[in-house]
């Protein structure tokens, strides 16, 4: 159907949109209950009837897109000569109920590591609507008996199997993309994190480790030519201090929480404070 493959472009392409239904008709009306059509920022897919009731309902999608508002809501529409209308007159007789369901571009996620805390990781975040990136130089972390946890995922999970240079895989990310740094090798780390400082398109950046490692990778950054400014954009360590505890599974719940509560604070303007570093270690 083409209002499904329009929603999967959406979606592929990391536009928003709004899916338009038709739930009920009451009298005559030029499609019947059920009609769906979907609407982007500058174009349509698909159709629930055209005419007045149709531009109204795109005029209106358009203004939720707008907002950025991720409630959905219904519209009434009656199509009778006698009605006030915007673009047209439609005189079927009939009314008509739609559904406006916003269709928000959904989180991206990188997790840089798959080792013990990284699995764990991706096995809570693949139960969330989110578009989840798992990249390691080691293939045998990403085989796919060891992924078979994923397999009834929800999110949409990409591998990136780079044996070499696994940086390279920044530049590759969707823009916004919220990369987690949590990799075997130190040397990866610190790559990674330069990358992700040049790359100046990932929403957060953050990385697993000590204290003294971080200490490490700052004076690093810094004879890289990284400004203090662009050097505070990482996150370390990452998860909510109020759950301690260096089980790989207790870290990744952590972690993973952090991250819900930054999906949060994005789609809540209100919502400023940073969440709290957690005091997690080392663990590979």
């Amino acid at each position: 159907m083409e209002w499904m493959r329009a929603v999967q472009r959406l979606r592929e392409q990391r536009d928003p949109g709004v899916l338009v239904t038709l739930t009920a008709v009451r009298g005559h009306s030029p499609r019947e209950a059920g009609a769906k059509m979907v609407v982007g920022v500058d174009r349509t897919w698909a159709t629930v009837g055209g005419g007045n009731m149709e531009e109204v309902a795109v005029e209106r999608a358009r203004a939720l897109l707008a907002t950025g508002t991720t409630e959905p809501e219904t519209l009434e529409v009656s199509l009778s000569d006698k009605a006030p209308y915007q673009h047209g007159v439609q005189c079927c007789g009939g009314e008509v109920t739609m559904l406006l369901e916003p269709l928000p571009v959904v989180p991206s996620v990188a997790v840089f590591g798959l080792g013990h805390v990284g699995l764990e990781l991706a096995r809570i975040l693949a139960r969330h609507d989110l578009e989840l990136h798992l990249v390691d130089s080691r293939p045998d972390q990403l085989t796919p008996e060891r992924l078979q946890p994923l397999d009834d995922a929800v999110a949409g999970v990409h591998v990136h199997q780079v044996p070499v240079l696994p940086e390279l895989v920044v530049s590759e990310l969707p823009p916004g993309t919220h990369a987690l740094v949590m990799t075997h090798d130190h040397a990866e780390d610190a790559a990674l994190c330069d990358a992700a400082l040049r790359s100046g398109r990932l929403a957060t950046i953050g990385l697993i480790g000590s204290s003294a490692k971080w200490a490490r990778f700052r004076r690093k950054l810094a004879d890289e030519g990284h400004s203090p400014e662009a050097i505070a954009r990482i996150t370390t360590p990452i998860g909510l201090s109020e759950i301690r505890g260096k089980e790989p599974a207790v870290i990744a719940v952590s972690v993973a929480a952090w991250l819900l509560r930054l999906f949060a604070a994005q789609t809540t303007p209100a919502t400023t404070e940073r969440p709290a570093p957690s005091d997690h270690h080392e663990v590979s």
